[in-house]
């Protein structure tokens, strides 16, 4: 099955998925969209209500913003992929809880295993927490990490720098970071895989700082 095959049979199965209780009140579930070729994978947390009648991530005021940023380095929607750890829309757009997360995973966990991202940017606490635990995004956000074989940079959700607008330019200056990082990505990728001690392969090892900042 081809990279596109498997995608599409993924948003398939979550448009009518029945895993947790999101999926009784949603208008439609939103799986994801993008480039199959894209570099940069963008995790957010769920869908909002534009997102939710439209059945795309990102299309309410917090993905205009998003559109800015991208923007700012010089790419377009059609560029990256974008998807949310939860494909369904939480009731009042509350923060998903932890069983509709863990429902969800198995669907971003093949995403991610279909695209192979150079670079996975988490937007907000819940999507950075698949990478980063239970560190405080106050103290890492805008840090590249290499956590499960992907560099990984942690950042506050769009709709943050809406609601609070001195974080508007924190967003933006995190942006930045993103062309330098996917750069040192390529490079490592040109150097080659790296043999990692047996001990270094657990899955709950903490996520190796990269030096770039």
């Amino acid at each position: 099955m081809s990279s596109e095959e498997t995608l599409l049979e993924i948003a398939a199965e979550v448009a009518v998925c029945s895993k947790c209780n999101l999926c009784k009140g949603r208008t439609k579930a939103v799986p994801g969209e993008g480039s199959l070729h894209a570099k940069i994978l963008f995790i957010g947390e769920g869908p909002g209500f534009h997102e939710d009648q439209q059945g795309r991530p990102f299309v309410g005021p917090a993905g205009q913003f998003l559109d800015e940023l991208l923007d700012s380095i010089q790419l377009k929607r059609s560029d990256v992929f974008i998807t949310n750890v939860v494909k369904c829309r939480p009731p009042n757009n509350r923060d998903p809880l932890p069983e509709e997360i863990r429902a969800c995973n198995d669907y971003l966990d093949r995403q991610i295993a279909v695209l192979k991202p150079q670079v996975i940017v988490t937007l907000g606490r819940y999507s950075m927490a698949k990478f980063f635990g239970s560190e405080k995004i106050s103290a890492i956000h805008g840090r590249a990490r290499k956590k499960d074989g992907y560099i990984c940079i942690a950042m506050y959700h769009p709709a943050a720098g809406l609601h609070q607008a001195s974080l508007k330019n924190v967003i933006r200056e995190d942006f930045k970071k993103i062309p330098l990082v996917v750069a040192e990505a390529q490079r490592l990728a040109a150097e080659g895989p790296i043999t990692m001690p047996a001990s270094s392969q657990n899955k709950d090892e903490p996520p190796q700082q990269l030096s770039l900042f």
